[in-house]
């Protein structure tokens, strides 16, 4: 098979990759990976495919009003792949805006890693659900522990983003600039502030170790490893 062509379908599977399916979602990324592999190439070479002219965007579907974990967790996934996100609290949904396949993968990534927290949330939840525990004590643990969660996830995407570059030097100032430019024309885009927390410190603690639990290692072997999530 011709690598032009290899290339094209793997951009093919990555449009799958954020489709409301999970387990075709899964799949399709799944199998982007292995042809990333068979073939010994890399992001890098799926983004240079093609000179990049405009920024793409994804829309996905999460809380009309997204609290301070979801939020952080929006900014760490943008981030790793390089992308901005527009919460629209009006519909819930929440738009990934960079260039080519950057935002397939960032969209893929928000949804596997919020399924994953609020899993291991609840798990934490049940082992400490006592009826010595008020509502807004329990709120106020359950928020901790996401928080917890979040910030370890964060360091870990931020660590392989060092250690693997989504995107090419040169393509750095090339794709930021067409981000620029997609978020202008939208318009007025309003910047949420977070407000400081109050923050039970045990059941932080315990998202933090909890959150390694969570598959983010280097992917793809190869010239330039990217990240991968393990679904």
């Amino acid at each position: 098979m011709e690598t032009s062509t290899v290339i094209e379908k793997i951009k093919k599977l990555l449009a799958l990759s954020n489709s409301c399916n999970e387990h075709e979602a899964a799949l399709a990324a799944a199998h982007a990976q292995r042809l990333l592999a068979e073939h010994n190439l890399a992001m890098e070479d799926i983004e240079t495919a093609r000179k990049p002219d405009k920024a793409d965007m994804v829309e996905t579907t999460t809380a009309k009003t997204m609290p301070k974990w979801l939020r952080h967790l929006t900014a760490g996934v943008s981030k790793a792949f390089d992308c901005q996100a527009i919460h629209h609290p009006a519909n819930g949904k929440l738009t990934f805006i960079g260039v080519g396949a950057d935002v397939q993968i960032a969209a893929y990534t928000y949804n596997y890693l919020d399924r994953s927290v609020r899993k291991l949330c609840g798990s934490y939840m049940k082992q400490h659900d006592t009826a010595s525990i008020t509502g807004r004590h329990r709120e106020l643990m359950r928020q901790s522990y996401y928080l917890g969660a979040v910030s370890t996830i964060s360091r870990m995407l931020d660590a392989q983003k060092k250690t693997t570059p989504i995107t090419p030097g040169a393509l750095v100032p090339v794709k930021e600039g067409l981000i620029k430019q997609a978020m202008s024309e939208i318009g007025n885009i309003r910047t949420m502030h977070s407000r400081r927390s109050y923050i039970n410190s045990g059941a932080y603690e315990q998202g933090q170790t909890d959150g390694r639990q969570i598959g983010i290692k280097p992917g793809v072997e190869g010239r330039n490893c990217k990240l991968q999530i393990d679904p």
